[in-house]
């Protein structure tokens, strides 16, 4: 069986490396490109290997994604996420149970209401291994659309957990669902337990050691993992578990996360290549199946999601965003049916028709990425024409400015100009897209607006037509060039932010007045520290003092324990 796995291992890795290379070379996503290797790789390697494959690609890349929950984080946005997410929930299982039912009485399926419920949780569930990556940098850069699609993502894996529990009996009985779920449960609250008392305490006997922490998070993954062997669930509960322990907050949890990114692109790799190697040739069946899964999928749920969030006063750009990241089947769905599979209990064709909705809707998703604005502006934009948000207004605070200035990002650099302006009293107004600030601008600022920077009511809100500077410390191309776009009566200045030299110069002809690139402000402060001690203006100790101070002032303000916001 090593031999086996080793030798599909070659074969998934030979034929994703050959694409991915072809992939960079282009410069497109090798996400599409690796599911096109799994349908190549399928043809030389047999389904049980790539079913092995699968099901521990797909535990590590749960563990990996709980351990990025920021719990505070998500409980700002959580209320939202959870209204939008039973509103699915409500509206599509029924219909979704219904088409299932219907197909299985159709091609006479030997269970048709198992079969139903199988149909159901494909349509239902989003990926959320898929939504990390296309939101990953939204997620970082903490916009209002990748927390609530984070959130949603949260509250399908809890679901999906119950449903992987309930289902993975081969008998429907009481007495064994309720034992599945309670070795679930208690799989979940220990490592709840650990999150709040066990990783501390590993933090605290680590003494500042990274290693050593990363190696503690492995052995909470591989002891959950054996728990769930022990008690017969799914390892993939038990990675969820374990991804819940490990503490995403602090600078030794930074630490674990860039460990575990740094092999998380292998299993990523295999999880795709596997879908697609999962692939078979469709029949007829399959194929109307799949079809109307995909069609479910991609139209129903994405549509259910933007309404929610616009009922709940979103803007239409964040409800959008949103819901247009939800579109694709869940990798938690495939685990399902390949236990599914496995005990014998789902139609082979429905089998299939799952497989192949997930690898079209995991390519489309992907390649509409590029599209989304073009959508959203033609479509979506003119539907909510002159919309007002509820939720800009509940969140924002604002009072009759003139020549004001407006400061984009209330990060570690907003911080510090918007403490300038106060000391010297001019007036401003803060535009910050994460929720989770929503009680420190209310504490700090005068005058805040709490929206998303590339929708136009937070500027109105903002009043930018009267504003005689905006300031960006915001890293984030698509939001300087709005910038750039708005027309103000004071035909304000136009201070940004950008990491790359070459954007700097695009952004400056565009007509930025200062692009700031913090490598060569870095770079520049050296060269004037060194200056200062060449020319006794200053000494150690005293440069040793103020950057204690300085770092002093960032664990205030909290960015020494969480991600750095800047």
């Amino acid at each position: 069986m090593t031999e086996e796995l080793v030798i599909a291992l070659a074969v998934v890795f030979v034929t994703a490396g050959v694409l991915s290379l072809i992939a960079n070379q282009f410069g497109l996503s090798p996400i599409p490109f690796y599911i096109i290797a799994g349908l190549i790789a399928g043809r030389f390697v047999t389904e049980s290997e790539i079913i092995v494959l699968a099901q521990w690609g797909i535990a590590f890349l749960v563990f990996a994604f709980a351990i990025r929950i920021d719990f505070a984080d998500v409980e700002t946005v959580l209320r939202d996420a959870e209204l939008a997410s039973a509103t699915q929930l409500i509206v599509v299982a029924p219909i979704a149970f219904g088409v299932g039912y219907l197909f299985g009485d159709l091609f006479g399926f030997a269970d048709p209401v198992r079969n139903a419920v199988y149909f159901s949780a494909a349509v239902v569930l989003s990926s959320s291994l898929v939504g990390g990556v296309l939101l990953g940098s939204e997620i970082r850069e903490n916009l209002v659309h990748g927390r609530l699609a984070s959130s949603i993502h949260f509250f399908d894996d809890l679901v999906a957990i119950a449903l992987l529990l309930i289902l993975s009996t081969e008998v429907v009985t009481a007495d064994a669902i309720a034992a599945q779920i309670g070795y679930g449960v208690v799989l979940v609250i220990s490592g709840l337990v650990l999150y709040r008392h066990g990783f501390p305490l590993l933090v605290r006997l680590a003494d500042g050691d990274g290693e050593l922490v990363l190696v503690g998070s492995i052995s909470i993954l591989i002891a959950f993992l054996a728990a769930a062997e022990y008690v017969g669930v799914s390892i993939v509960v038990g990675a969820f578990a374990a991804g819940v322990a490990i503490r995403s907050d602090g600078t030794q949890a930074l630490e674990v996360q860039n460990g575990i990114s740094s092999i998380t692109d292998f299993f990523v790799a295999i999880f795709f290549v596997t879908v697609g190697a999962l692939v078979a040739i469709p029949s007829l069946e399959v194929l109307v199946i799949a079809a109307t899964l995909s069609a479910l999928v991609l139209a129903l749920n994405p549509l259910v999601h933007v309404l929610s969030f616009i009922y709940e006063g979103y803007d239409a750009r964040t409800a959008f965003l949103a819901g247009s990241s939800l579109n694709q089947v869940s990798e938690f769905a495939l685990i399902i049916a390949i236990q599914a599979l496995l005990m014998g209990t789902i139609a082979d064709p429905l089998f299939d028709a799952i497989i192949l909705a997930a690898a079209v809707t995991m390519l489309l998703t992907f390649l509409g990425r590029r599209t989304e604005d073009v959508v959203y502006e033609t479509v979506v934009a003119r539907l909510f024409r002159g919309q007002r948000t509820r939720k800009v207004d509940e969140r924002s605070s604002v009072d009759e400015l003139e020549d004001h200035v407006l400061v984009v990002g209330y990060g570690r650099i907003g911080r510090r100009i918007v403490e300038t302006l106060e000391d010297n009293d001019v007036p401003y107004v803060v535009l910050e897209n994460d929720p989770v600030l929503w009680d420190e601008l209310d504490a700090e600022c005068r005058n805040y607006v709490l929206g998303d920077a590339l929708a136009e009511y937070p500027w109105e809100k903002a009043q930018i037509g009267d504003a005689a500077l905006v300031c960006s410390t915001v890293d984030h191309r698509p939001v300087s060039e709005t910038i750039l776009e708005l027309e103000t009566d004071a035909d304000a200045d136009v201070l940004l932010r950008s990491e790359s030299a070459a954007v700097a110069s695009d952004l400056l002809e565009a007509g930025a007045t200062h692009v700031a690139v913090p490598n060569v402000l870095a770079g520049e402060q050296l060269l004037a520290t060194v200056d200062a001690l060449a020319a006794g203006e200053t000494d150690p100790e005293t440069l040793e003092r103020e950057q204690r101070d300085y770092f002093q002032a960032l664990e205030r303000y909290g960015f020494a324990t969480r991600d750095e916001r800047v």
